[in-house]
């Protein structure tokens, strides 16, 4: 098989149309057929089934789109560790981290590296944990900061520190004009992250374990920035770790409940066979050491 041609498929499988596909690498829809007709001759496989002018992919197409993804992916660390181990702590680092980490970690870690390594460049993309695992996964970034993974056979996950999530709400919230129960936190509205996030998930298969009903959102929200400011100024209750309790100008306080604390565990994760550049190295050892006295 050409390297080429996987490079071409890939597009194709991604666009769905070879209209889209011939546009976007240049090349004329004849010639992404005949690239097509010569990977399923090499193969003897079909790898395409059509459906109007869209193109889907069966069985034998998807299987070789993961394996075409993973030589992409291999190609570029090859050529990025070629040219790093010449120029040293220089290049670009593409980190991905969950918005508690970016707010309490990356500025004292950025600090590290930058005064050791100020030719460095970094792409940092602030997202909840499953964008950045699809990215790391797909080869968009190089190092995803957040919760730890566990049993992935593509992924490795070496834990740092552990973070505390706990209901807070704003220091004059009604609720703490008295004692209260888990039962009583659905008497208040909330301010919650997305159903697919974990925080969220946790807190809605705690109520649903002592047999309540979930939690009344009000506000959806995934910008931990936006949070702080409308718990303090709301009657709203809120699910956020207990890092802000510490750091933010917030007036905001812990609904203490041991049932609604969640412990989880934070950590860098890189991809197993990706390629393990010099900065990546000492950005790593940095967020092992500030991240080790992240909770002092």
């Amino acid at each position: 098989m050409d390297f080429r041609d996987l490079r071409y498929f890939e597009v194709i499988a991604t666009e769905g149309n070879l209209g889209r596909a011939a546009e976007r690498l240049f090349r004329t829809q004849p010639a992404l057929t005949k690239c097509i007709d010569r990977l399923e001759a090499d193969l003897g496989a079909q790898l395409f089934e059509k459906s109007g002018r869209h193109m889907r992919l069966t069985a034998a197409g998807t299987a070789l789109l993961a394996r075409a993804r993973r030589l992409a992916i291999m190609v570029e660390d090859t050529s990025r560790e070629l040219q790093e181990h010449a120029s040293g702590l220089r290049g670009t680092i593409r980190i991905g981290c969950v918005p508690t980490l970016a707010q309490h970690l990356m500025p004292s870690v950025f600090q590290d590296l930058l005064a050791e390594a100020p030719e460095v460049k970094v792409e940092l993309m602030v997202a909840m944990n499953d964008p950045i695992l699809r990215a790391l996964r797909e080869g968009q970034l190089d190092l995803v900061v957040g919760p730890v993974v566990d049993a992935d056979e593509e992924l490795e996950s070496e834990q740092f520190a552990e973070d505390v999530v706990v209901v807070m709400a704003a220091s004059n919230h009604r609720i703490f004009q008295g004692e209260y129960a888990l039962r009583d936190l659905l008497d208040y509205k909330w301010i919650l992250p997305a159903p697919g996030v974990a925080t969220r998930q946790f807190l809605d298969q705690t109520f649903e374990r002592n047999g309540l009903a979930r939690p009344q959102i009000q506000i959806e929200s995934n910008v931990l920035n936006m949070i702080l400011p409308i718990l303090e100024k709301t009657h709203l209750l809120g699910f956020v770790t207990r890092f802000n309790l510490r750091s933010a100008s917030a007036d905001l306080r812990e609904v203490e409940l041991p049932e609604t604390t969640m412990r989880r565990r934070l950590g860098l994760t890189y991809r197993r066979t990706g390629y393990i550049s010099p900065v990546m190295q000492r950005i790593s050892a940095f967020l092992r050491t500030r991240g080790a006295t992240l909770l002092d």
